[in-house]
């Protein structure tokens, strides 16, 4: 059965619970008419990003700003690259993958309607159609297919900077759609299905994304269970800071997540 395209309303819904779930979402929903955030202002679309250099300069400028005002220490380029990355391909799943956790329906999201915002790294939206289907397979399909139509542009853009292989760079984008999907069920207070969930949208072999989800149980000292994965590839947090490499991390033991939990 084809995709049919539906017009942005209940997506504005969605996006409004979404913000309310998600507080570490930072998006700003643009109005049907409403002007673009202007580029004098820092705002760049992921178009621009895309293919600006310029643009894709000032973002990465205001990242390694942001890092080393948190931190006290200016990041390695490579380093900011895979920070400013993860943060974008992360808050984009969740911006995709949420209306279809919440209701079914996947955004198709033009790279020319989603703006970055340099100095901050806040998002603005302008939420147009989404798609709808029966199916949940198909629908888990096009899911897949709105997340890789949307940042395949931005990854040739990042491949240089992030010093990362398409493989690499795609495994990236698994992660964080597992990790959008996941962090969605947390909020909910649905974590159990929203991990089941994940895992059915990436069962492994749907390329270009490289892996699956899959999560796994660990069990605690106390007989406590802690759902966990392993990330495809290290997001580089360790690398900002002090803090330890985070508990899905490739360089994180079983052991060290079960100590740190």
């Amino acid at each position: 059965m084809p995709a049919v395209p539906r017009v942005a309303q209940p997506l504005r819904a969605d996006y409004r619970r979404l913000s309310d779930l998600c507080p570490v979402l930072r998006v700003r929903l643009l109005a049907a008419g409403e002007p673009p955030p202007p580029a004098a202002m820092g705002w760049y679309s992921a178009v621009e990003l895309a293919r600006d250099p310029q643009a894709l300069d000032a973002a990465l400028a205001g990242e390694a700003a942001r890092i080393a005002a948190a931190d006290g220490t200016a990041p390695r380029p490579h380093v900011t690259a895979s920070r400013l990355l993860h943060h974008y391909l992360w808050s984009v799943c969740v911006l995709i993958a949420g209306p279809w956790h919440l209701g079914r329906r996947v955004p198709t999201i033009d790279p020319a309607d989603l703006w970055l915002h340099a100095p901050t790294g806040d998002l603005a939206l302008r939420p147009r159609d989404h798609i709808t289907l029966p199916g949940d397979d198909e629908l888990r399909a096009e899911l897949r297919a709105a997340v890789v139509t949307h940042v395949e542009p931005l990854l040739t853009a990042f491949a240089a900077p992030t010093r990362r292989g398409t493989r690499a760079l795609w495994g990236m984008v698994t992660d964080d759609l597992a990790s959008a999907i996941w962090y969605l069920g947390r909020m909910l207070g649905e974590e159990d299905a929203a991990v089941a969930a994940a895992e059915a949208v990436l069962p492994g072999g749907t390329l270009p994304l490289p892996g699956a989800a899959a999560f796994r149980r660990l069990t605690g000292a106390d007989g406590r269970e802690h759902i966990t994965r392993t990330r495809l590839g290290c997001c580089l947090y360790y690398a900002v800071g002090p803090a330890p490499a985070c508990l899905t991390c490739p360089r994180t033991s079983d052991e060290e997540r079960l100590h740190r939990l």
